[in-house]
């Protein structure tokens, strides 16, 4: 089944979907399949990771209400850069801002997070650890 905040990648196409239904900690999921399809094929869950054993760092670090993409920057390059940087605040209101090459990978908001996630284009999706 899927499940509120999930992400899904088309191998074939690079599409991502966030899932915003059908099922929250609540409540039961919706009847449905066990994968989303995109160009004919199943589309990839990505798991969230809070471990970065690279150099570059991917896992969000939140500083009051900012939040930066790795204990050191991480590149912003054309072929390997964050797309977006999402939030949630105490009271459940999801953010996301999406970057681009040459952009700082950080983003502040208007609360303070209390947990995020970040997606590397290369090394996939990234959430802070608490």
């Amino acid at each position: 089944m899927t499940y509120k905040g999930q992400i899904w990648k088309c191998n074939v196409c690079g599409n991502i979907i966030e899932v915003l239904s059908p099922r929250d900690d609540s409540s039961e999921p919706h009847e449905g399949a066990d994968a989303l399809v995109c160009c004919g094929q199943p589309m990839n869950l990505m798991e969230e990771n809070s471990v970065d054993a690279s150099v570059e760092k991917h896992v969000p670090v939140i500083d009051d209400k900012k939040v930066k993409v790795g204990s050191v920057p991480h590149p912003m390059d054309d072929k390997h850069y964050i797309e977006w940087i999402e939030a949630t605040s105490a009271t459940g209101e999801i953010v996301k801002v999406f970057l681009s090459p040459g952009m700082v990978s950080e983003a502040e908001f208007n609360f303070k997070p209390t947990s995020a996630r970040g997606y590397c284009n290369l090394h996939g999706l990234w959430k802070s650890k608490f």
